[in-house]
């Protein structure tokens, strides 16, 4: 049974590192994972970004299966910005990354935001289906990452109280 945990302290800063660095080498089919020293401080500067920055975690027992790393965006307090989404690869199409993306939506309206935004690259054809059928939509045209180059598609979802009726 999946569990989740809102970490404002960075507790779970190690594990979402790992499975961050993990889940990219999968996905970019890199052979060597990076270590930690590399994959912490990016993890780390989200965190570092607001008093309102949180990981959200998942796990299934005491096994760390993925995370989100969230802030709010800079001049914008309402919107938050998923920086970072990561599941371990051998959970991938066990329905992690949609309790994820469900379990963010609800903490994040809990905590006062109205809308929140990510950015995935364009190639990453299952991160973006995932986030489509988790309500979120394209917004704008995709654009280079600034680093890397590969075009990246800013997805946002207006975050709304549902009312069971």
């Amino acid at each position: 049974m999946m569990r989740i945990v809102v970490d404002e302290a960075g507790e779970h800063l190690d594990a979402a590192a790992q499975i961050w660095a993990e889940a990219t080498s999968w996905r970019d089919r890199v052979k060597d994972v990076p270590p930690l020293e590399l994959s912490r401080p990016v993890i780390k500067r989200v965190l570092e970004i607001s008093p309102r920055s949180f990981l959200l975690m998942v796990f299934d027992e005491d096994l760390p299966l993925g995370f989100a790393a969230i802030a709010p965006v800079a001049g914008n307090e309402s919107m938050a910005e998923l920086h970072y989404v990561g599941v371990e690869p051998p959970s991938w199409g066990r329905s992690v990354g949609a309790a994820i993306m469900v379990s963010a939506a609800d903490v994040l309206l809990q905590r006062g935001f109205s809308e929140a935004r990510l950015l995935v690259y364009v190639d990453n054809e299952r991160a973006a289906q995932l986030y489509e059928r988790c309500g979120w939509r394209r917004h704008g045209e995709a654009v280079p990452h600034p680093r890397m180059g590969k075009a990246e598609q800013e997805y946002r979802l207006v975050l709304e109280a549902v009312e069971l009726h």
